[in-house]
């Protein structure tokens, strides 16, 4: 990459102080990520991968309707997908595509959300080159690609889809507190000076697109954390001054606030949870696993679904990690439907990992069944057992 040039962290500082005059964020972080990220949707053409900027709130008030109206006057050609037809969107992205912005992101991934499949297709897709849309054209009997990749910033009360926001710089707003204050913003009057600001990003980061498409920017995170904050990191080395600094302890304080808030899938939760319901057990019956799993009052495993999580649910879900329930019997004699302690410590280790301590003993295998050390599994399957009555035909 070229030299950092004073003029690209100046105009940098000067959006971040627009951005403060009209909305209290959470953290500066929150604040430098905002700006890096409208900051990048005018280098567009020269990114592999577009972030989603999701601005999220528990409540009504909590100044993400405004967080939007700043974003929608200094980005890349604006362009709002509240009310417009899927057609009119996927119509609307190019090899120099629009800023899609969405308020209100309940309308498309909320329970009333039906009729919006194409846009949360497009939203879902769009965060990767070459994921092109397919669509039969009736009237001259073609398959058309319809491009999909652009940038989008979504705001809404609570979290988005995973799909979304593994994809996504998440801003959490909340509520002014006492002595917190903003100036009003007044579209007529202070949107003109922030789209002058936006023709001067554009004009500084336009003149340098073939130098950010090279760019290959140390990142403090890896696989798809690096892909979605690539882009911003790459503008705040072109600027240089503070931001190389400020854009790197975005991404790891960002990031960490997401790990720190939950954000797994359920499935990942489901495995992190038996692990728990184990304990030391070396084995236990499917019931008393599912017993376990739905004891806990902060787990969602009572809810999931009717009746709570079933063996069949917890099976199916498992099976994904290659874990299956087997014939098992135990050192008291029974027989029944189980899981093995030593089939979840790969996906353990690969999905949910935990430090160990440096001082803590090596875990000290425990056999399953008369006559000696655990071997390996089958020897824990008794042919042609069906288990007891209560687990037959379950997971």
């Amino acid at each position: 990459m070229n030299q950092p040039n004073s003029h690209g962290a100046t105009l940098l500082d000067a959006l971040l102080a627009a951005l403060t005059r009209y909305v209290i964020l959470p953290t500066p972080e929150a604040a430098n990520a905002v700006v890096l990220w409208i900051a990048a949707t005018h280098a567009q053409p020269a990114w592999a991968h577009a972030p989603r900027l999701v601005i999220r709130a528990p409540e009504k008030r909590c100044g993400k309707s405004r967080l939007l109206d700043v974003v929608e006057a200094t980005c890349h050609e604006p362009f709002i997908t509240v009310n417009s037809s899927s057609a009119a969107v996927y119509r609307s992205i190019s090899d120099d595509p629009p800023t899609m912005l969405v308020d209100e992101a309940d309308t498309i991934f909320g329970p009333k959300a039906d009729g919006n499949e194409d846009l949360r297709g497009l939203l879902n897709a769009g965060h990767q080159r070459n994921r092109p849309a397919k669509r039969y054209d009736a009237n001259t009997h073609r398959v058309e690609s319809i491009p999909t990749f652009a940038m989008a910033a979504l705001a809404g009360i609570g979290a988005m889809p995973d799909t979304i926001e593994d994809r996504a710089v998440v801003i959490r707003m909340r509520r002014r507190g006492p002595g917190e204050t903003v100036s009003p913003y007044r579209h007529k009057r202070d949107r003109p000076a922030l789209r002058q600001l936006a023709a001067e990003l554009r004009a500084w980061l336009r003149a340098d697109l073939a130098v950010l498409e090279r760019a290959e920017p140390a990142m403090p995170v890896e696989d798809r954390a690096a892909d979605t904050w690539e882009p911003l990191v790459a503008v705040a080395d072109h600027a240089g001054g503070h931001w190389p600094d400020d854009a790197r302890a975005a991404v790891l304080a960002l990031t960490a606030e997401a790990d720190d808030n939950g954000q797994t899938s359920a499935r990942v939760r489901l495995l992190a949870d038996c692990r728990t319901a184990f304990g030391t057990d070396p084995a236990l019956p499917t019931a008393t696993l599912l017993e376990r799993l739905k004891a806990d009052p902060e787990a969602p495993w009572a809810d999931y679904g009717p009746t709570g999580l079933t063996a069949m649910k917890l099976g199916v879900i498992l099976r994904e990690y290659e874990i299956r329930s087997a014939n098992i019997r135990f050192t008291d004699g029974t027989q029944a439907k189980g899981y093995q302690r030593a089939d979840f410590t790969d996906a353990w280790a690969r999905y949910c990992p935990t430090p160990t301590p440096p001082d803590a003993p090596p875990h000290a295998e425990i056999p399953l069944f008369e006559g000696g050390s655990r071997p390996s599994r089958p020897s824990l399957v008794i042919a042609g057992q069906r288990g007891t009555a209560s687990d037959r035909g379950t997971a």
